[in-house]
């Protein structure tokens, strides 16, 4: 699908963090960094180009009274052809990205809504962070376009390197929800098309680190700079109020400035460079000190990493007494970042970034462009920039003396500073601008683009009585058996509703299997049933297979590689003939003896599968298609009906109902689920527990939720989107 004249419409995602067209407020916190400046760079920079005809950047909507009301604008236009759409997802307030995780499936589900009811449909997406692949994995798939990921930081990367500190395993995995964002990352390396990344060692060193290791599919396309903004001084830098402020701690202010921006992070390094400023009188002769380190008010009231990062670098410099030979301000704004590279280009000094470690390194390729020598840290990122610019000196940033023979043979020598500083300008040009990078992006997706195919419409006609206003979507098994005098109440109540509500039933079983069960225990047949897991789909009167479906399941599908990958794996036996089907593997396990979910996921995973696992009642373990699940075939359906996800209700009752419940369906898991499972989604606003079993629980959800209280009939099926209130979600019952 192409947008006008032939042009692509391009989706970026960036979920977490402060995102706005103007004065990014780089630094603010962890989440509010290099990510938020690249994504809306990046929009800007693609929708300049003849060969795109539009660029919307996805983000959250915040609406907080304690940040800018500009996070709550649905809609920013930040330049022609391109914009930021915020979507609500989870509570209105600002969340850390470490507590958004349950709130992925909503914004999944509203952006898809934003996008169905605004044509024309994206060709292609690109999720930015693991949190934002979540997203783009589950959109690019119900849309069936190729997904490209950026992951800027890599989950387990982050974890050894926590590990290496001396932080508890189960203390990681509870801050920073490392379980969910890592199994996030290997499932989106497994759907995406492409992989961008900003520097080789990024492939080998730290994608090398995932199951879903695939360098083939990945591309090293480096960040730009705007170079309208960062160039060398033109002398209105002297007059700058920053100018002013800095001089303000400088006894002697027109010595070179040794420049460090960034956030106040551990992983920074910047005590150690205090410390090697410090201990170096000649480096104190030579040079003054700035120390950028985002914006703060009061320390007590940042978190307790910044909070630690700026009490250390305060206390060192009390420590060496440093007092009118380093600038530490309280401030800075975001348009007054130019003008502290050139202040210090001015001066003759250098920029060093001493971090620990630099995925790439933003603040280097601005202090190029601004005529600025850097030095930097020799892992990651730097390594790349310096290369291609020869504009700086790489150091260990652990050894304070490579630091301080860096920082002096940088400025010490005059001839070596003008050199220096003219490679980094012509080198930044060539390799670092944006439309350097927009090029190179463009032929990096273009056979991507070649191949988009439009996304799955049903060759359906259905009767018009079918067009509800809501429908509700049943597991079979862990729902409707098991208690006949409550199937005999529910079945009458659906059919009382009929008028003004489809009837979905979405089961594991293959479709001869729910037929005959249903026979049995005298259950109608529905409207929509939903068979193997979600791989196929069947509409009434007459059980018409949806082959749409099918078709757009079928991507990445290699079934015999599937089994030959789980052939020889201890405590899992296939099942027999007549539970398995094209798109679903089946098979028996035993947890005592069978390896764990996650392993048996890194095994498809090393063996290059992107597919669905789903473990149900304990013993029973089934592989489907990336792109098929119950909830992914339910959301396919209300689509076609026209029905918005806040008017399904679904009921669940074992593990491979979970994302049919997740996001802006309402739910019901009833009281005899299988185990534990599913009880994970206790803590999720959205879904009731009933507190009785079967058929049952789910007409206590229909109570709870008053569902059938506004039921009507559309009086034009086009407009069935639009005719209903939305059921109010409330917190959830007992369990």
């Amino acid at each position: 699908m192409t947008a006008h004249n032939g042009t692509p419409y391009i989706v970026l995602v960036s979920v977490h963090g402060l995102i706005r067209g103007r004065d990014l407020e780089l630094g603010r916190d962890a989440d509010t960094g290099g990510q938020t400046l690249y994504v809306v760079e990046l929009a800007r920079a693609l929708a300049e180009r003849d060969d795109v005809a539009c660029v919307d950047l996805f983000t959250r909507l915040v609406d907080d009274p304690h940040v800018s009301t500009d996070y709550a604008r649905p809609i920013e236009e930040i330049g022609d052809g391109v914009r930021i759409v915020r979507i609500e997802a989870g509570p209105a307030e600002y969340l850390p990205k470490e507590q958004l995780w349950d709130h992925l499936d909503a914004f999944s589900d509203n952006m898809l809504g934003f996008l169905r009811e605004h044509a024309p449909l994206p060709s292609l997406i690109h999720s930015h962070y693991a949190d934002a692949g979540y997203v783009g994995l589950r959109v690019a798939a119900q849309l069936g376009v190729p997904l490209v990921h950026t992951g800027h930081s890599l989950g387990r990367v982050k974890r050894r390197r926590l590990l290496a500190s001396g932080v508890k395993q189960e203390r990681i995995d509870e801050r920073y929800n490392m379980d969910r964002r890592i199994h996030a990352e290997e499932e989106t390396l497994g759907a995406a098309s492409l992989v961008v990344t900003s520097t080789t060692q990024e492939i080998e060193e730290q994608y090398g680190l995932y199951d879903h290791y695939q360098p083939e599919r990945m591309s090293v396309i480096p960040p730009g700079t705007d170079l309208t903004r960062f160039h060398p001084p033109d002398g209105s830098e002297q007059k700058a109020p920053i100018k002013k402020e800095l001089e303000r701690f400088l006894r002697e202010p027109a010595k070179p400035i040794i420049l460090a921006l960034s956030r106040p992070d551990e992983r920074k390094n910047i005590a150690t460079l205090v410390e090697a400023y410090g201990e170096s009188a000649e480096l104190q002769k030579a040079a003054n000190l700035v120390i950028v380190a985002g914006n703060r008010d009061d320390i007590h009231e940042l978190d307790s990493g910044a909070q630690q990062v700026l009490t250390d670098v305060l206390l060192l410099i009390d420590l060496y007494d440093l007092y009118g030979r380093a600038a530490y301000p309280k401030h800075h704004r975001a348009d007054e970042v130019p003008v502290l590279y050139q202040i210090a280009t001015a001066s003759r000094g250098v920029f060093i970034n001493p971090a620990l470690t630099e995925p790439f390194g933003l603040t280097l390729i601005e202090a190029a462009a601004s005529g600025l020598p850097i030095v930097a840290t020799e892992d990651g990122g730097p390594i790349d920039i310096i290369k291609h610019c020869q504009n700086g000196i790489l150091i260990d940033p652990l050894d304070k003396q490579d630091i301080i023979k860096a920082l002096l043979k940088v400025i010490s020598d005059r001839s070596r500073w003008r050199r220096l500083a003219k490679n980094g300008i012509d080198g930044v040009t060539e390799h670092y601008s944006w439309h350097a990078h927009a090029e190179s992006y463009m032929a990096a997706v273009a056979p991507l683009l070649a191949d988009v195919q439009p996304p799955p419409r049903a060759p359906v006609t259905r009767r018009p009585m079918l067009y509800h206003d809501r429908a509700i979507f049943t597991d079979l098994d862990q729902n409707l058996l098991g208690d006949p005098e409550s199937l005999a109440d529910f079945v009458r109540i659906m059919r009382e509703n009929r008028s003004c509500t489809s009837f979905g039933i979405a089961t594991g079983r293959r479709l001869d299997s729910a037929l005959s069960i249903m026979r049995r225990y005298g259950i109608p047949r529905p409207d929509v049933l939903i068979t193997a897991l979600g791989t196929e789909i069947y509409y009434a009167p007459q059980l018409t297979a949806d082959h749409a479906w099918m078709r757009h399941i079928d991507h990445l599908w290699y079934p015999r590689r599937v089994r030959d990958a789980m052939a020889d794996l201890p405590g899992i036996e296939r099942q027999p003939g007549k539970e398995q089907s094209r798109f679903k593997i089946s098979f028996y396990i035993d947890p005592e003896h069978a390896p764990c979910l996650e392993e048996i996921s890194s095994i498809l995973h090393q063996a290059d599968l992107s597919v669905n696992l789903f473990l149900s009642f304990g013993q029973f373990l089934d592989v489907v298609p990336a792109r098929a699940s119950k909830g992914l075939a339910l959301r396919y359906v209300a689509d076609q009906y026209g029905i918005p996800l806040e008017h399904c209700l679904a009921a669940g009752g074992s593990g491979s109902d979970e994302d049919m419940m997740r996001g802006n369906t309402l739910a019901v898991v009833v009281a005899n689920r299988h185990n534990e499972e599913l009880s994970q989604l206790t803590d999720t606003e959205s879904i009731y527990f009933a507190e009785r079993p079967f058929a049952a629980g789910i007409l206590e959800a229909i109570a709870h939720y008053r569902f059938f209280d506004a039921c009507q009939v559309p009086v034009d099926p086009g407009h069935a989107r639009d005719t209903m209130p939305r059921p109010a979600k409330s917190s959830p019952g007992a369990a």
